[in-house]
C-alpha cells in the first residue's frame, strides 16, 4: 500500500471560500476532521446533503423493488405466468442493479455527485412510465416485461454512488451513523413500495390519465395495477430537481477511475465485499423473494403477501442505522459477527416452519423467523459500512506514521477516496443477492437454498473474526 506524493495547494481567503458552501456549489475546502470547521460550517452543509440524498435514494429502491410486489398480482388480472417465471421477473432487476452499481461507483466521483444524483434519479422516470403502460395490457409478452424489469434494476444502482458520496461529508466519528441513516432510510424504499403500491392499485386515485382498471379475478373486483408505477413519476422529478439545486459537489470526492482502480489491489476490498454480500445481499434478496414465498406457501391459509411482506424490509432498514450507531460505540467487527450468528439462527427457524408434505407449516413462526433475519441483516449492513472507512483510514495512517503533515494529509485523502470506492464496489457485488436469492428459490427447494445461506454465513463469520475481530487481528475495526 502506498501514499501518493502530496502536491502544494493554495487556499482562497476564508471570506471567499464561505461562498462555496451555498446549495448547488462545488466545494473545494472541506475539512470534517477539523472541529472548528465542522461546528461552524461543515455540519450544516453535510446534513443538508444527507437529507436530500436519503429520499432520492429511497425512490431508487422503490423503482428497484417495484417488481417484488407487482408480480404478486400479475396472474390475478390475466397474465398467465408460471411460478418460476414470476420469480425470475423478481430476480432480473438484481442483475442490472448490481452491474450498474459497479459503473455508478466510479462515475459519480468523475462527474460530481450532485449532478450525478440528479441525473440518476431523473432517468428512473422512464422505466416507471414504461411499466405503467405495459401493465394495462395483459397481452404484453413476457420478454417485454423481463426487459422492463431489467431497466427498473437501474434504480438499485443509485445506492453505490450515494453511499460513497455521503461518506466524504462526515468525520470519522460520525460516518457510521451518517451512512446508517442514508442507507437505512434509503432502504426503506423497499418497504414503502411494498406497502403503498398495493394500496394505490385498489382505486383510480390517479384519475383518468393513468388509464382504466383491470379485473382481479381472484377477488372479483377492479384494480389499477399501473398506479403502482405511475405514482412515483412526479416524486422522481421533484427529487431530481432538489438534488440539482440543493446538494453540493465536493472536490475532495472527485477522482478519476485511474486513481480509484487501486482498490482492486487491496485485500480488504475483497474481504469486506464478501462480508457485505452476506449482510446486504441477504437483506435485498429476502426482500425481493418474501412476497412470493408467502403467496406460494401460506396464501391458501388466508395470509396475504401484500399485508405482511413490507414489514421485514422495514425492520432491516431501521436496523441499518442502529448497526451503524452501535458500531461507532463498540466496533463494527463485533456487530458484524453478531449479525451473522443472528441471521443463521433465524433461518434455521424459517426452515422448520415451512410447509412440508402433509405438514402445513406455521406462518407466524416462519414470519417471525424472517423478521429476525431482516433485523440482523440490517444491523450488519450498518456495521460493515462503518468498518470500511475505519479499515482504510487506519491502514493509511500506519503507513504515514512519523512522517510530515503533508504526507499524513495525503494519506487521509487517499484513504477517503479508497473507502468511498470500496463502499460502492462492495454494494454493487452484494446487490446481486437481489438476483441470486429469488433465482435460487425458483431453481431449487426453498429449504435447500436456506441451508446454503447458513453455510455461507459461517464463512463470513470466520473471515470477520480472523481479520477484524480477534485479538491481534490485522485490521481491527
Amino acid at each position: 500500500m502506498s501514499i501518493p506524493t502530496p502536491t502544494p495547494t493554495s487556499r482562497a481567503p476564508r471570506s471567499h471560500r464561505a461562498e462555496t458552501y451555498k446549495p448547488g456549489a462545488t466545494i473545494g475546502d472541506w475539512r470534517p476532521e477539523d472541529d472548528g470547521f465542522w461546528q461552524s460550517t461543515g455540519r450544516t452543509v453535510a446534513q443538508r446533503n444527507l437529507w436530500i440524498s436519503i429520499p432520492a435514494l429511497m425512490l431508487g429502491f422503490v423503482v428497484w423493488q417495484v417488481w417484488s410486489v407487482t408480480v404478486v398480482k400479475l396472474n390475478d388480472v390475466g397474465f398467465g405466468f408460471s411460478t418460476s417465471q414470476l420469480f425470475w421477473l423478481t430476480a432480473i432487476p438484481g442483475i442490472t442493479g448490481g452491474t450498474f452499481r459497479i459503473l455508478y461507483t466510479f462515475i459519480g466521483p468523475i462527474f460530481g455527485e450532485r449532478k450525478f444524483t440528479a441525473l440518476s434519479t431523473l432517468v428512473l422516470v422512464a422505466p416507471m412510465l414504461w411499466l405503467g403502460f405495459a401493465l394495462q395490457d395483459t397481452g404484453t409478452p413476457y420478454w417485454e416485461l423481463a426487459l422492463i424489469a431489467a431497466v427498473c434494476g437501474i434504480g438499485g444502482a443509485n445506492f453505490a454512488s450515494s453511499m460513497a458520496n455521503i461518506g466524504f461529508f462526515f468525520p470519522k466519528r460520525e460516518k457510521g451513523s451518517a451512512n446508517g441513516l442514508n442507507g437505512g432510510l434509503g432502504n426503506l424504499g423497499v418497504s414503502v413500495v411494498q406497502l403503498v403500491a398495493p394500496l394505490v392499485v385498489t382505486a383510480a386515485v390517479l384519475g383518468a390519465p393513468a388509464g382504466g382498471p383491470q379485473h382481479d379475478a381472484k377477488k372479483d373486483t377492479d384494480i389499477w395495477l399501473q398506479n403502482g408505477a405511475f405514482l412515483w413519476v412526479p416524486l422522481l422529478v421533484i427529487m431530481a430537481l432538489l438534488a440539482w439545486f440543493l446538494m453540493n459537489d465536493l472536490k475532495v470526492a472527485a477522482s478519476p477511475f485511474s486513481a480509484q482502480k487501486i482498490i482492486f489491489k487491496r485485500k480488504h476490498n475483497w474481504l469486506m465485499t464478501w462480508l457485505y454480500v452476506g449482510t446486504f445481499g441477504s437483506f435485498i434478496g429476502f426482500a425481493a423473494g418474501l412476497p412470493l414465498l408467502i403467496k406460494n406457501n401460506f396464501e391458501a391459509q388466508g395470509y396475504q403477501a401484500t399485508t405482511y411482506a413490507w414489514i421485514g424490509p422495514f425492520v432491516g432498514a431501521i436496523m441499518r442505522w442502529v448497526g451503524g450507531w452501535l458500531s461507532d460505540k463498540i466496533g463494527g467487527a463485533r456487530v458484524t459477527m453478531l449479525s451473522f450468528v443472528g441471521m443463521a439462527a433465524a433461518l434455521v427457524v424459517v426452515i422448520f416452519a415451512l410447509p412440508s408434505g402433509s405438514d402445513q407449516g406455521s406462518f407466524w413462526t416462519f414470519f417471525i423467523g424472517f423478521l429476525v433475519a431482516f433485523f440482523f441483516s440490517g444491523m450488519g449492513n450498518g456495521s460493515t459500512f462503518r468498518q470500511i472507512p475505519v479499515i482504510f483510514r487506519d491502514q493509511h495512517a500506519k503507513l504515514a506514521e512519523g512522517q510530515g503533515p503533508e504526507v499524513q494529509a495525503a494519506a487521509l485523502k487517499q484513504s477517503e477516496m479508497e473507502a468511498g470506492a470500496v463502499t460502492g464496489f462492495s454494494s454493487a457485488i452484494a446487490a446481486y443477492g437481489f438476483f441470486f436469492i429469488p433465482a435460487m428459490f425458483a431453481a431449487m427447494a426453498v429449504t435447500n437454498a436456506l441451508w446454503m445461506f447458513i453455510g455461507f454465513y459461517a464463512t463470513c463469520l470466520v473471515v470477520c473474526w480472523w481479520f477484524y475481530a480477534r485479538k491481534g487481528a490485522e485490521a481491527p475495526s
